[in-house]
């Protein structure tokens, strides 16, 4: 009964993550084009697993993360970054969403 339940609770908490927490996973991107909405789905899921596996195993993702202290505040800001800055590499990128400046890569 105790593993029913635990089960329950992973899968419960992910989905929540999923709806709430800037992957907007209860939005329909399939408006009628075949097989878009599971795509889509697909591809969310697999961003959903590089995060999880960058919080249990990149210390610069995890410093980024209590940083902006929620998940939507990382997306945003990476969003930012991406528009307004040429970074050359993943902890350039990293960097300047912890410490808000870009560093010198010269």
């Amino acid at each position: 009964m105790k593993g029913g339940r635990a089960r329950w609770k992973i899968e419960n908490e992910t989905f929540n993550t999923l709806k709430n927490q800037g992957y907007q996973f209860e939005h329909n991107f399939g408006h009628s084009k075949k097989n878009l909405c599971s795509v889509m789905g697909i591809i969310m899921l697999l961003a959903f697993l590089v995060d999880q596996m960058q919080l249990l195993c990149c210390k610069l993702f995890q410093h980024a993360r209590t940083t902006t202290r929620t998940f939507y505040n990382l997306w945003e800001t990476m969003r930012a970054m991406f528009k307004f800055f040429y970074l050359t590499n993943w902890e350039s990128f990293i960097y300047c969403l912890t410490n808000m400046e870009i560093p010198n890569t010269s």
